[in-house]
């Protein structure tokens, strides 16, 4: 069960543009599991509980358990290798953003990677 999370992507956002996000936690139905938080984000999405309505059939298909942390956006500059989080979801409320950066950089390890609470 442990190998299934691991396959569950850290994060899966666009390559390019600025775009809504959602931080969500994975778990198994009744706890005892490592939980774990994972980035998801989309230009695709006009609002963030569209990325969370694709989301949650998938992990549960999986056996988990989705909680949406929060929401934001993301700006991302493949070319410069850049990624700024800011913002926030009105429905979900705001990611903290610290805990999105220190995800994306598992995955954009050579990116510089920053965050603030501007809305824009």
């Amino acid at each position: 069960s442990g190998s299934a999370m691991a396959a569950v992507q850290d994060v899966e956002i666009d390559p390019e543009g600025t775009f809504k996000y959602i931080l969500v936690r994975l778990q198994r139905p009744g706890g005892g599991e490592q939980q774990r938080d994972i980035v998801r984000g989309t230009k695709a999405a006009e609002f963030h509980n569209h990325i969370f309505e694709k989301l949650n059939p998938e992990m549960e298909k999986l056996g988990y358990e989705c909680k949406c942390l929060g929401g934001g956006k993301i700006e991302h500059n493949s070319k410069d290798k850049k990624i700024r989080v800011f913002g926030l979801s009105t429905g979900y409320g705001k990611a903290d953003h610290s805990v999105t950066v220190e995800i994306l950089k598992k995955k954009y390890t050579d990116y510089e990677i920053t965050w603030s609470d501007d809305k824009k």
